[in-house]
């Protein structure tokens, strides 16, 4: 605390102070300034006050959502079979997750057929189970409204 010139937590007057009071530093080496301005101490304490450097003006960011593709395919994956029961193995560098197949495979069933997306979902779900991948659709319970006891 005594280390820092910038007078943000006391006084110089007060740094000295208390390390006289706690023997750090002995009355003889004291500043010659000390007795003088415990004598005649000034009417308003001094302040450490920092300027303001920059100014915080609240713009509107023009800064586009960014979308991909394959955004809305991991979207409705995630919404009708959610994260599945396999964690996801980051020692191998290797690992493509069941997600990623499921767009992987819905990309590739896309470039050739004409199919809606809610077809096409199905065709990909079909798709990854011939080839020994099963997805299992996520349990929806219906969510109940709890009335707070007031």
């Amino acid at each position: 605390m005594a280390g820092s010139r910038l007078e943000r937590v006391g006084t110089v007057f007060s740094r000295v102070r208390d390390l006289m009071c706690s023997g750090v530093m002995k009355p003889a080496d004291k500043p010659i300034w000390f007795d003088v301005y415990e004598a005649f101490p000034p009417k308003k304490e001094p302040l450490y006050v920092k300027t303001k450097t920059r100014t915080f003006v609240n713009k509107q960011s023009n800064v586009p959502a960014i979308f991909y593709a394959e955004d809305k395919v991991r979207a409705w994956f995630y919404e009708h079979y959610g994260t599945g029961s396999r964690s996801f193995d980051l020692s191998n560098s290797n690992f493509v997750s069941v997600c990623q197949r499921f767009v992987l495979k819905y990309s590739e069933l896309k470039s050739h057929s004409e199919l809606e997306d809610s077809a096409l979902y199905e065709m990909t779900a079909k798709a990854l189970l011939s080839e020994g991948i099963t997805l299992k659709q996520r349990a929806r319970h219906p969510v109940e409204s709890i009335e707070p006891v007031v």
